[in-house]
């Protein structure tokens, strides 16, 4: 991979498709192994309505827990003063690499929240966002320990960032 392209499987895949239902599952995957994650899901989310869901997730076993969710919700009033992490999705600020959520700056994570809610250790928010509005939040994760996430990692996600975005779009436009 050059800084410019994307892992061969995952760019395989979106070369492939052209369908985001098609995609986002096997691609999940591929990002979980490429970033050799615990869990990798993907909120999407309609900005005119303000809801959404995790539309897909993909766990590397049984024993990771499952945030799928197949209906829309609107998003609760609450979720800006509480999840730090989401108030900055919806901001559209560059994306967040959390390398311990036990350590991290509560500015950044809250981490009561995040053990309620996901149960994760380490993450990145890549926030989805086209126009100054958040489609969606791709997140992998690591379970049971802290992570530094590489150039290598960053350099994927910022790329996902780009290339993932329309395929977001198109799905949350097909469910509306």
């Amino acid at each position: 991979m050059t800084s410019t392209s994307l892992p061969e499987s995952i760019q395989t895949l979106l070369d492939r498709h052209t369908e985001p239902v098609e995609i986002f599952a096997d691609l999940l995957a591929a990002i979980g192994s490429v970033l050799q994650c615990d869990r990798c899901f993907l909120y999407v989310r309609n900005p005119q309505t303000e809801m959404g869901k995790v539309a897909f997730c993909w766990r590397r076993n049984s024993e990771i827990p499952d945030v799928h969710n197949a209906d829309w919700e609107t998003q609760p009033q609450w979720l800006t003063q509480k999840d730090p992490l989401y108030a900055a999705a919806l901001r559209t600020e560059p994306s967040v690499y959390v390398e311990d959520v036990e350590t991290a700056s509560s500015d950044v994570v809250n981490r009561e929240f995040e053990q309620q809610q996901f149960g994760h250790r380490a993450l990145i928010h890549a926030h989805l966002c086209l126009d100054g509005q958040l489609w969606g939040i791709l997140q992998p994760c690591i379970f049971g320990s802290q992570r530094v996430w590489s150039e290598f990692d960053r350099a994927v996600i910022t790329l996902l960032e780009t290339q993932l975005t329309p395929f977001v779009i198109t799905y949350v436009k097909s469910c509306s």
